[in-house]
């Protein structure tokens, strides 16, 4: 039997129910929606979840899609998902927990008896200390931005070629290699001998059929990968980064890029320029260092030094 908050899966079978990490201002229970779906055969344990940034949706696109495909009777092994991390900031649409004004993924290993969000990621992170494999599905919020996966443990890290092996099965084109800020689930959780990423799937405001196709094709790689079910996978190339430049305006106005996401740029070639409301030229952006246009604002208007976009640097294939 595998028990998380009110679901209860013997082997062969699936269940979902809620995880109660505190109660709401008026007083009342609320919990996180979770899925235990317990192999017929024994095996490792995968955790998944989604939205601890409560304005990234696409991650329970991802879970709300994978639960209903995978079979008992098929699986060896257990998987667990928590469907909504940030259940407050989810129910606002807010990318931080609105009750404590703080961003879940920077909380980890939590605290039982802490804020709401350090209660929220030790519940959570009481999940994930008894898994194998960690994904804690991502994306790039308000900015348009690759799909890629995240090895957040840092390059010297005793888990650092098996966090990147994960990311390269996962498979969806390109990796950000480097070593995340505290308290970062995909940081943390490699400390405890829990092999872990976090996918970032692409950078729609809300809801990307192509990048939630891009999760849910990934989460099927690790399953197959790492054993969960039957069959290959033929890991691609993957483009890799190891840093990022960021860009800004030193004029406002309205932004034209001269890149599409995953061009490759070199030192000095123009990444955007910005003009009047005329069309009138006010200023060209050029790149300091050969690498991939990562990343990029979705709206044109800027005032000064406001974000522009990213150039993922320091790029290989692995």
């Amino acid at each position: 039997m595998t028990t998380v908050g009110t679901a209860n899966a013997p082997p062969g079978s699936v269940d979902t129910g809620r995880l109660d990490v505190g109660e709401t201002r008026d007083g009342s229970t609320f919990g996180l929606p979770v899925a235990v779906i317990n192999g017929a055969e024994s095996g490792k344990t995968l955790y998944v979840q989604a939205a601890s940034d409560g304005d990234e949706l696409n991650g329970i696109g991802v879970v709300q899609r994978i639960v209903p495909r995978l079979s008992p009777a098929e699986l060896s092994g257990t998987v667990i998902a928590v469907g909504i991390v940030n259940y407050h900031g989810f129910q606002v649409a807010e990318h931080r927990n609105p009750i404590d004004d703080t961003k879940i993924n920077r909380t980890y290993p939590g605290a039982a008896n802490g804020t709401s969000s350090e209660r929220i990621a030790a519940a959570t992170y009481e999940i994930a200390e008894d898994a194998d494999v960690v994904l804690d599905l991502h994306q790039g919020s308000t900015s348009r931005m690759l799909d890629e996966v995240r090895v957040r443990c840092g390059r010297r890290h005793r888990l650092y070629d098996d966090c990147l092996e994960l990311a390269k099965t996962f498979g969806c084109g390109h990796v950000f290699d480097q070593k995340g800020p505290d308290g970062q689930l995909a940081r943390v959780a490699p400390d405890d001998g829990i092999v872990a990423v976090d996918p970032e799937l692409g950078g729609a405001v809300g809801w990307d059929e192509r990048s939630i196709q891009n999760g849910v094709d990934g989460v099927f790689n690790v399953l197959r990968g790492y054993g969960f079910l039957d069959g290959d996978v033929d890991t691609e190339p993957q483009t890799r980064a190891k840093n990022f430049d960021q860009y800004g305006t030193p004029v406002g106005g309205l932004v034209r890029f001269e890149h599409e996401l995953g061009d490759r740029v070199s030192a000095g070639e123009t990444l955007f320029e910005v003009t009047d409301v005329f069309g009138t030229l006010k200023s060209r952006i050029a790149a300091d260092n050969d690498g991939v246009f990562w990343r990029a604002r979705r709206l044109p208007q800027v005032a000064t030094g406001e974000y522009v976009c990213s150039v993922g640097t320091n790029v290989d294939t692995y």
